[in-house]
């Protein structure tokens, strides 16, 4: 009788241990579940808070890069005597240097891209073929940007009603380039650009037809050190050519008249199509910022604003005025 009651008391203590070990893992469990939890949602507000710092910083860029603009500007008043003016407008690129980062600036004239509302069809429908559309579909989407920006009725007013949510043409000018991504033909990827492979494999990227027009552009001459490679195709400069600008304003912004003439040896006849400078007073300010982590190193994290401005003259107050300010802007800033 007492062996039975003594293996009782063993068993009754072995599953009390047993039921102790197994809370214990149910314990642990929750914990490793709690802690992860934790874990990752610290993080991700830690990069929610590294995101919003960025933004911050690269509006910041934008808003120091439009004063350094009014020192050095045509249009602004004249500097001193002796005075130096910290930025000559026709830079194409600057650093900024900042306590929590840096940011890259690109001064972008919009007199680098096409007229939307002055190009030809022809015109249109080669960027179009040059940045990646078949031949069908260039010339289908740059027939409907010239009806969707010439007055009176068109044969596609009847398909765009039919469409839902229903939606009229302008049938005039064209107020903003993002309102040409409805037009029949346009695909995301042709408006917002795309990436294909080359012979060896390389992704290679097509301009994006945004990047290539504007409503304040040129028809004929665009400025050397901003012009988008697929717009230079499409005016008829070979790749060969293209890819030797590309090289040499990577080298350095080509600021000078000697430059002027070395591209122009450089490149033939197809150089009448460059020029230095905006020739205007409508700039693009792109502004691509990073933070600086603790060992001193650039962020891998980086966010981009933009500004579309026009520079007023020197009597005005204030000397500019911001036509369109873009917080989710895309740049091509890779070597940095």
């Amino acid at each position: 009788m007492s062996k039975m009651r003594s293996s009782s008391k063993r068993a009754r203590r072995g599953g009390a241990l047993l039921a102790v070990l197994w809370l214990t893992a149910a314990l642990a469990a929750i914990a490793f579940s709690v802690a992860s939890t934790v874990r990752g949602e610290t993080e991700r507000a830690s990069t929610l808070s590294d995101g919003l710092k960025t933004h911050y910083l690269a509006a910041g860029a934008v808003e120091r890069a439009l004063l350094w603009c009014q020192f050095g500007n045509r249009t602004a008043a004249p500097a001193a005597e002796g005075a130096k003016p910290n930025f000559h407008i026709d830079i194409p690129r600057m650093i900024f240097p900042f306590p929590t980062g840096e940011a890259v600036v690109e001064v972008i004239p919009e007199t680098s891209k096409l007229d939307v509302n002055r190009a030809s069809g022809q015109q249109l429908a080669a960027l179009l073929l040059a940045i990646g559309a078949d031949p069908v579909q260039a010339q289908q989407i740059a027939v409907a940007i010239m009806q969707w920006r010439s007055p009176g009725s068109s044969p596609l007013d009847a398909e765009y009603l039919s469409l839902g949510p229903t939606f009229r043409p302008r049938h005039a000018s064209v107020q903003d380039v993002e309102e040409l991504i409805y037009v029949k033909g346009m695909t995301p990827e042709l408006f917002h650009g795309n990436y294909s492979r080359d012979n060896s494999g390389r992704m290679v990227r097509h301009s994006a037809f945004k990047d290539c027009v504007s409503v304040w552009g040129s028809i004929d001459r665009f400025d050397v050190n901003t012009v988008e490679p697929g717009l230079l195709a499409a005016f008829g400069m070979p790749p060969e050519a293209i890819e030797r600008l590309l090289a040499f304003r990577r080298a350095q912004p080509i600021v000078t008249d000697r430059q002027m003439g070395e591209i122009g040896m450089l490149l033939g006849p197809v150089a009448r199509f460059l020029r230095r400078g905006g020739g205007n007073t409508i700039y693009t300010l792109r502004a691509t910022a990073r933070l600086r982590t603790q060992d001193g190193r650039l962020s891998d994290l980086r966010k981009t604003v933009a500004a579309t401005v026009k520079f007023l003259p020197p009597d005005n107050t204030p000397r500019y005025h911001v036509l369109r300010w873009d917080d989710q802007a895309v740049s091509e800033v890779s070597q940095w």
